[in-house]
């Protein structure tokens, strides 16, 4: 059985800023919302892998960050409404992580600790638009918010940056994740307001 963490209490924000998307609230805080249990998972126990049509490509804690970890300010989306702007992240692009990946496939079901899943095309992860994150304002990932390792894709709604991740797979097909089985659109862009099919 599922269970939900608290959602936010905001105020709406007054729409003269826009990087803010239809629909959502400037929050300056970071609003904690999972579904299931959150795992505790060490750094020392963390790895990555990416599953393709040629076998596993997989990587420890120590071999993501050697592919050269990097500093990027974002602004967050969240489905539930809450938009957070100007964020400090740190972590690894996924570029690094598909250099040495041969694929012919263009989708992705992306893997997390404790079961979760959310698909994403490939081209929706590549050319810097996305990151295997350790750090957020300035602080190693908590549990919480998804550490020791979190997908980070900004310009999608949250739910498709999956907390506690640890691979992904490879798909010809694009399969619907969790939140996208309970209804949740297929891809999530926050411009388009994508929020549910």
């Amino acid at each position: 059985m599922a269970t939900f963490t608290r959602g936010f209490g905001g105020r709406r924000h007054e729409r003269d800023d826009s990087r803010i998307p239809p629909g959502q609230t400037l929050v300056q805080d970071w609003p904690v919302l999972s579904a299931g249990a959150t795992p505790d998972i060490e750094p020392s126990d963390w790895s990555f892998s990416i599953r393709t049509e040629s076998g596993l490509h997989s990587w420890t804690w120590d071999e993501v960050h050697a592919l050269g970890v990097e500093d990027v300010t974002v602004d967050i989306h969240c489905v539930t409404h809450w938009t957070k702007l100007d964020m400090p992240w740190r972590g690894v692009p996924l570029d690094r992580l598909f250099a040495d990946v041969e694929t012919s496939l263009d989708f992705c079901m992306v893997h997390s600790f404790g079961g979760y899943t959310t698909n994403l095309p490939l081209d929706e992860l590549l050319d810097g638009q996305s990151w295997i994150a350790f750090e957020a304002d300035g602080e190693p990932l908590t549990p919480e918010h998804g550490g020791p390792a979190r997908l980070l894709v900004p310009h999608l709604y949250f739910w498709k940056s999956a907390k506690w991740v640890r691979g992904i797979v490879m798909q010809s097909d694009d399969e619907p994740g969790f939140w996208e089985n309970a209804g949740y659109n297929m891809h999530g862009d926050p411009w388009k307001e994508e929020r549910y099919w």
